[in-house]
């Protein structure tokens, strides 16, 4: 039993290791998002870190309508690099856990 328990938490430690080489990978992990019309993009990483925003020179004529476009196109892609992120890091969440009878967290 003593050493069932030593594996599993020996596994936990490798699990752990392994979802911040995941966290570190992510950073790596460009989402790219527009407009539909192409006047607003924005770069983020997996990890929801906006590395870019390219504003195409009308856009600055009207605040509003600016501050609309960052709404809109920041949401949809906090939405994706969320979505990539999540499943990443499930991923490797799930392949890592010990099998503990009754914790079918990731089903």
């Amino acid at each position: 039993m003593f050493g069932d328990m030593m594996n599993m938490m020996g596994k936990l430690k490798e699990t752990q290791q392994k979802i911040e080489a995941t966290k570190q990978r992510l950073d790596t992990v460009l989402i790219d998002e527009k407009s539909n019309d192409g006047l607003l993009e924005v770069t983020l990483t997996a990890n929801r870190k906006i590395k870019s925003i390219s504003i195409d020179e009308s856009l600055l004529e009207d605040k509003e309508q600016l501050e609309d476009y960052l709404i809109l196109v920041l949401n949809k892609a906090i939405e994706r690099a969320t979505n990539v992120n999540e499943a990443e890091l499930a991923a490797v969440a799930k392949d890592g856990m010990p099998n503990i009878p009754g914790m079918d967290l990731f089903k």
